[in-house]
């Protein structure tokens, strides 16, 4: 089981790698909220495997307890995540109703001089 959770974690990165790398701005979108949801399952599996283990509540033995602190910085971070990717959402509407287009290389075009240098010419 915890080699299936290890193998989705790493998925999860890359694909969210893969869809944060793209020129168009909903695929960017999608790749951070998956980076996010990788993040957060990975904090969790390292956090151990919680099978045999009781929770913490008070009045039971100390022996072995789920560790609450991993737990509690995920919610946190999903928390966090979910205003980040609000915000996102919204300024990626904002960049569509204003230029027409998600396509980052249509809202923000080559400067002539980014195009000079790639192509190895030297301006005197």
């Amino acid at each position: 089981m915890l080699i299936d959770v290890i193998l989705l974690t790493g998925a999860l990165f890359a694909a969210g790698l893969f869809l944060a790398f793209e020129r168009d701005l909903v695929s960017v979108l999608f790749g951070v909220a998956l980076l996010s949801n990788a993040a957060n399952l990975f904090v969790l599996l390292s956090s151990g495997n919680p099978e045999g283990r009781a929770t913490p509540v008070v009045g039971q033995s100390l022996d072995l307890m789920v560790d609450p602190l991993p737990q509690a910085l995920v919610l946190t971070a999903i928390v966090i995540g979910s205003g980040i990717l609000t915000y996102l959402i919204f300024f990626v509407y904002r960049l569509y109703s204003d230029h027409g287009t998600t396509d980052l290389k249509e809202i923000f075009p080559p400067s002539p001089e980014d195009s000079s240098s790639a192509k190895g010419e030297k301006q005197s």
